[in-house]
């Protein structure tokens, strides 16, 4: 399938549009090509993940980003000055690495001072002001070792604020907490990178962090970008198949498709709201789990099928039901119904319930289902 170009989406309005921009970046490890001619502009002020599997190449475009790196052709601008083959101590940004990268021998409030170069008393008071900011106040006698692995993430994170850098660089920053210290730093990092409006860009290949943070989410695979939008934009506008199985769970559906548009599921012609953009005869249906409607009884209409619920998992705040379709048992979808919804208390094993498809909820991609 042919990759859409989405590298110079930016959101309307902004008058920094372009402030950070990668031109043609290319790099090769011997026979590996990681980055296959990147372009991508960054808003000022905006807050950027790169979004995709391992070996993708984000970290590499965030490495070379910081001068860590040399590209092999391509440009790197940040405003009008080219950066592009500055040494990093000249491309003003801070940097947090997935392992902190702490000095074990300083103590916190040395760790955090250590590109500072001013005067004894203002390098105390911008410690003791980031050690507020990062909620770690009075800790600057502790040493990395008398941290937990939060405390020194925000350390980390304080350190690369320190010298008030225009662009803030994360490499998986959050990746080695555990889950729900990872929640709330994930909270507090978001609210702290609005209040301070530092252009911030983050490397990660957990979906769930990139939806939840970011402004912009760029999807990676192979050394391309396979799309760049809003994490609304990615979740449910994805620019083609792979976006739409990276991000997000999905159901994908054998489908037939018939004359003006029309499709055809097991036996039930199906209306989608957007143009289908796809030549028959086969092709696959894509939703998300929480767009499947489970009705409490049947009611005429279009859209809607009968299935048979399978199993159901509780998930906290609402239940996933995998339900196979009556009319050809072989394909299953999953629905993610909550305690509000109408069809919830019908989700009992074994039970049979109709299901529709909303029509402006359906997109649908070539060739057969995944």
């Amino acid at each position: 399938m042919k990759r859409q170009d989405f590298s110079t989406v930016a959101v309307a309005g902004s008058q920094e549009a372009g402030w950070l921009r990668f031109a043609g970046i290319q790099k090769q490890f011997g026979a590996f090509q990681a980055l296959a001619g990147i372009d991508l502009e960054i808003r000022k002020g905006e807050f950027l993940c790169l979004l995709g599997p391992s070996g993708c190449g984000k970290t590499t475009l965030l490495r070379i980003l910081a001068g860590l790196e040399q590209q092999d052709a391509g440009s790197l601008y940040m405003g009008a000055r080219d950066i592009g083959r500055l040494p990093p101590a000249q491309r003003d940004y801070g940097i947090v690495f997935q392992s902190y990268a702490l000095f074990p021998n300083l103590t916190v409030a040395a760790n955090i001072g250590y590109g500072l170069r001013t005067g004894r008393q203002e390098k105390a008071r911008r410690i003791e002001e980031l050690l507020d900011l990062v909620g770690l106040p009075g800790s600057g006698h502790k040493y990395p070792a008398q941290l937990s692995g939060g405390q020194q993430q925000r350390v980390a994170l304080a350190r690369a604020l320190a010298t008030s850098p225009s662009l803030l660089l994360l490499d998986e920053p959050l990746s080695a907490l555990d889950a729900q210290v990872r929640e709330h730093l994930r909270r507090e990092l978001r609210t702290l990178q609005q209040k301070l409006g530092v252009t911030t860009i983050m490397v990660t290949h957990d979906q769930e962090e990139a939806l939840a943070l970011a402004d912009t989410i760029a999807v990676m695979r192979q050394g391309h970008i396979e799309q760049v939008g809003t994490p609304e934009q990615v979740y449910r506008e994805p620019a083609n198949r792979f976006v739409a199985e990276f991000v997000g769970r999905a159901n994908w559906l054998p489908v037939t498709v018939e004359g003006e548009g029309a499709l055809r599921l097991a036996g039930v012609t199906l209306a989608c709201g957007k143009e289908l953009g796809v030549s028959g005869p086969t092709a696959t249906l894509f939703c998300r789990p929480e767009d499947v409607c489970v009705e409490p009884h049947w009611q005429p209409g279009g859209n809607t099928l009968m299935a048979t619920v399978e199993r159901v998992d509780f998930l906290g705040g609402l239940r996933r039901a995998t339900l196979s379709l009556c009319a050809a048992h072989e394909i299953t979808l999953l629905a993610d119904v909550g305690p509000n919804d109408a069809g919830f208390a019908a989700l009992v094993p074994g039970q049979r319930v109709p299901v529709r498809l909303p029509p402006e909820r359906l997109r649908v991609f070539a060739g057969g289902a995944a």
